[in-house]
């Protein structure tokens, strides 16, 4: 199991910043996959970033087009942690913010997604 805890979100008005972060823990991996995703309501939960592990030495983050190059995500492996960085903020950014981790194996990220409780971010024009 895989426990998941985000901080930062809030309200911001069009042209802003915010970060949000997330912290994973657990006593089955030594590390994690992580990423960030957004949901709208009646909406499927969308993806943001997402980086992948093949479980040696290499490492690939890979961003949605929504991210539009005004997202980037920052990773901590000592601290488990995977930072949100968001700027030039949209009315149409706001939504739902959701972490995820998958477990590393030996051969690369496990399948399954554990999720984070959820981060609302409102932007206003």
């Amino acid at each position: 199991v895989i426990e998941l805890v985000q901080s930062g979100g809030g309200s911001v008005r069009a042209g802003g910043s915010l970060t949000l972060s997330c912290t994973a823990s657990g006593d089955t991996y030594n590390s994690y996959c992580m990423g960030w995703y957004r949901q709208v309501p009646g909406k499927a939960r969308d993806l943001l970033a997402r980086e992948e592990n093949d479980g040696r030495t290499t490492r690939r983050t890979t961003y949605a087009e929504s991210a539009g190059g005004r997202f980037t995500v920052s990773k901590d492996d000592l601290k488990n942690s995977l930072s949100l960085h968001m700027r030039d903020l949209e009315p149409e950014d706001t939504a739902m913010h959701y972490c995820e981790a998958r477990g590393v194996w030996p051969w690369g990220c496990d399948a399954f997604q554990y999720w984070g409780q959820g981060s609302q971010v409102t932007v206003s024009s």
